[in-house]
């Protein structure tokens, strides 16, 4: 279980978020373009692994679909939330751990992602995305 802060934050939304961040596992396991653009807002910040950063869903779909069909072809990744911190009531952060793994099931590289969930309309959809890849010598 993530460690949440405050304490005493609301378990069904930690819940929620959980299950979005493994919706979000999926799609990349899957190569689910479409299923993948549905986690964001519109007017969302992505900031890849290799640095570049995209502003809107627009942009962050023209990346996507030049990058994530074919992806997995030589392995997979796993994400698993670290630390769920509110922000505001319909604003929250999940820290997660992410690794790849390669066709086998070996380690390949880890990251240290974060997503800024908001809910609208009862929905939590990312904001914001940064992620961090983490150096190998940290990651074994």
């Amino acid at each position: 279980m993530p460690t949440v802060t405050p304490p005493g934050s609301p378990p069904d939304v930690v819940d929620a978020l959980i299950a979005r961040v493994a919706e979000l596992q999926r799609t990349q396991q899957e190569e689910d373009v479409k299923g993948f653009l549905a986690l964001f807002e519109p007017d969302a910040v992505w900031v890849t692994g290799g640095g570049r950063r995209l502003i809107g869903l627009d942009v962050i779909g023209e990346f996507t679909r030049s990058v994530l069909p074919g992806a997995m072809a030589d392995g997979s990744v796993t994400y698993t939330v670290d630390h769920v911190l509110f922000i505001a009531p319909d604003v929250v952060l999940t820290g997660v751990n992410q690794e790849y793994i390669d066709l086998k099931g070996a380690h390949v590289s880890a990251g240290l992602p974060s997503y800024v969930w908001r809910r609208r309309d009862g929905v939590w959809r990312i904001i914001v995305g940064q992620n961090t890849g983490v150096p190998e010598e940290m990651s074994t």
